[in-house]
């Protein structure tokens, strides 16, 4: 914990400072020149804003087969912190409201399966429409699942909604017209029109495009489009869908178009990628042919940021790629368990131009699939790539969302309310749903609470991904950081004064100098203490080779590193029991500055900040205790340590 300095206003005890101290009682209207207001004209970011990109309403198919039947409206005023009520009946409300949402719905036959159920006659007539319309008329409401009387019960409920999505309900052919997709992407606009309120709340205009590398689910490489304008930017184009390609170098071309014909902005947010299989980070195009400079740098122009975190797993960084890492597993999804094929070497630490990574997407290699599936070993991956073509095409910040698919952004342990309408709040989602993950918020460091100023620190990346704690993170680089700099109150002007934010650049390192780096954690005011701060490194030596490092930078309760450079636990308070725990171990505030020991000046390097809470319940332990469970099924996960991910600074020589 810090302990700041006192700060005393001297005594006027000689002639000199006595006419020092009656000029300083003197009203300021009494003083020649300017008036005191030093700080006045500030210019870079003070406040941090949360919020969530990635949630899907009733217009989504995928969600409305899976029981949510909320839609944009809810979705906005829930964030806001109105009361809504659930799918399922139950009345819900963020306690903290949220500074900004992006509806993000599929545009994959957006807003289609809605206007079936209801017998709106606006959807064209065909035997998809005529069949799905008479399925979905028939549905019991889900109450009868999240009401159901046993888990076997629940079970057969879920199973009956989800035969709809292994039907094709979602995914048919209703021969929509351009007359169809202009009139809901309208509605879709007005929504978000209708809730955005400068100053006070931001409503992005958005939606995603889900398109798959390959024919099978899991190959997902998902990207949601979010627009900086308004209407009369927006309604000039209607959402580009997998319907009509999943090469992302159509999607860039599309936003290239939309800037040209309207004047406005628009960027696009990877996510999941933890489930793309290997395909999202792949040092190919989606054809097989490697990178070319032009397609390295339209990939970094569109893609400034990815969402690192969300309720499909964590993306951060996976045990395979980095096995020393002891906080790498989390969340994990996709294990890539199947077995390297003989002689294949990790890409973590292969030479680019040589190995599985450099040939694209290998099916026998699972460290090589792990690699081009997680932010980490992607942003490595880039520093290679740079080299050669003389481009980062993987040069992003990192924010996390929700990708909720029941219009409520709840990422918090203890108010999570699940993934879709048949995942809410019931006895029968910890034994059946217990992989989801309440995760995850963005936090975007701007000037204001405007489409404009949040899109702007978006484009330059100064952004940070939560897994839901609301804490706030300072990470800034340069060369001429102090120690002291760490314990003033103005942190953060030192920071942009002596050097760049997250996001940022450093290049050319003085002579004999390494860089260094200025750090402040605080602790979600409603949240658990931090257990530590780490900077993560990663470089590229002289022969070509990937590395990455993980330093702890800050440890709370007075704790060191040993020789071997190893961390005695923070400790567990955790009460299952009671789904509670106690702030009696760990730091509120955690604060540093730190120079890279190893730096070398010729090698090409990013570091990025990971935040680490102390254990606390997860949602499912929240759920145990709600509902009195007894008998879930062992392996389920009840405790989670939280963190937050800054985007990287990178240097270049």
């Amino acid at each position: 914990m810090l302990r700041r300095p006192l700060l005393s206003t001297p005594a006027c005890v000689t002639k000199a400072t006595r006419l020092v101290c009656a000029l300083a009682l003197l009203p300021l209207s009494a003083l020649a020149g300017e008036t005191y207001s030093p700080y006045a004209d500030d210019s870079f970011p003070s406040d941090v804003y949360w919020g969530d990109t990635h949630v899907h309403t009733a217009m989504s198919g995928d969600a409305f087969i899976l029981g949510t039947r909320l839609m944009p409206d809810e979705a906005y005023r829930f964030a806001k912190g109105e009361t809504v009520r659930g799918t399922g009946g139950q009345e819900a409300r963020l306690r903290r409201p949220l500074d900004f949402l992006m509806v993000s719905d599929h545009a994959e036959n957006l807003g289609v399966l809605p206007l079936l159920a209801v017998g709106d006659g606006s959807v064209p007539a065909t035997e998809a429409s005529r069949r799905w319309a008479s399925v979905l008329a028939g549905l019991p409401p889900l109450r009868e699942a999240l009401q159901a009387k046993d888990l076997d019960a629940y079970n057969r409920a879920f199973q009956r909604q989800a035969s709809l999505k292994i039907g094709g309900a979602h995914t048919a052919d209703y021969g929509l017209d351009k007359r169809f997709r202009h009139a809901v992407w309208e509605k879709v606009i007005a929504a978000a029109e209708r809730h955005n309120d400068p100053g006070t709340f931001t409503a992005f205009i958005g939606y995603e495009w889900s398109a798959h590398a390959a024919k099978n689910k899991p190959n997902m490489i998902h990207r949601n489009v979010l627009f900086e304008g308004g209407p009369d930017e927006t309604r000039q184009v209607v959402p580009l869908s997998r319907f009509d390609t999943n090469d992302p170098a159509d999607l860039w071309a599309y936003l290239q178009d939309y800037e040209d014909k309207t004047g406005g902005k628009v960027l696009a947010i990877p996510h999941n990628f933890n489930l793309s299989g290997g395909h999202m980070f792949r040092l190919s195009t989606l054809d097989g042919q490697p990178f070319t400079k032009a397609y390295a740098q339209t990939r970094s122009r569109w893609e400034p940021i990815v969402e690192v975190t969300q309720a499909k797993g964590d993306g951060e960084t996976h045990p395979l790629t980095s096995p020393t890492d002891e906080f790498a597993d989390f969340e994990t999804w996709d294990r890539f368990t199947s077995t390297p094929a003989k002689g294949d070497k990790p890409a973590a630490g292969s030479k680019q131009g040589a190995g599985p990574a450099a040939a694209g997407l290998s099916q026998q290699d699972p460290v090589a699939l792990a690699a081009q599936s997680h932010a980490r070993s992607a942003l490595k991956l880039g520093l290679g790539q740079e080299a050669e073509l003389g481009v980062n095409p993987f040069k992003f910040g990192m924010i996390g969302s929700t990708d909720t698919h029941n219009s409520l952004s709840a990422a918090n342990e203890n108010n999570f309310w699940g993934g879709s309408g048949l995942k809410e709040p019931s006895p029968f989602r910890a034994p059946a749903q217990a992989q989801y993950v309440a995760a995850g918020y963005a936090a975007v460091w701007a000037t204001e609470n405007t489409r404009e100023a949040l899109f702007s620190a978006m484009r330059r990346r100064e952004v940070y991904a939560s897994t839901g704690p609301r804490m706030t993170v300072r990470f800034f680089g340069g060369w001429d950081y102090a120690l002291e700099d760490a314990t003033r109150p103005d942190l953060a002007r030192i920071g942009y004064a002596k050097g760049v934010p997250m996001g940022g650049d450093l290049t050319e390192a003085p002579r004999e100098k390494a860089p260094s780096f200025l750090i402040r954690a605080v602790k979600d005011p409603d949240g658990a203490n931090l257990d530590r701060v780490q900077v993560i490194k990663g470089w590229r030596g002289a022969d070509g080779e990937l590395h990455e490092k993980v330093h702890n930078v800050a440890l709370s309760d007075g704790r060191e590193e040993n020789a071997a450079g190893e961390v005695r636990p923070v400790g567990n308070t955790v009460d299952l029991k009671n789904a509670s725990y106690t702030n009696s171990i760990g730091d509120p505030e955690l604060a540093v500055v730190w120079t890279d020991p190893d730096f070398r000046k010729d090698e090409r390097a990013f570091y990025y900040v990971r935040v680490l809470e102390i254990p606390t319940p997860r949602w499912t332990a929240h759920d145990a205790k709600f509902y009195g469970l007894t008998d879930l099924p062992d392996g389920i996960p009840m405790v989670t340590q939280e963190r937050a991910y800054t985007s990287p600074i990178w240097y270049t020589p």
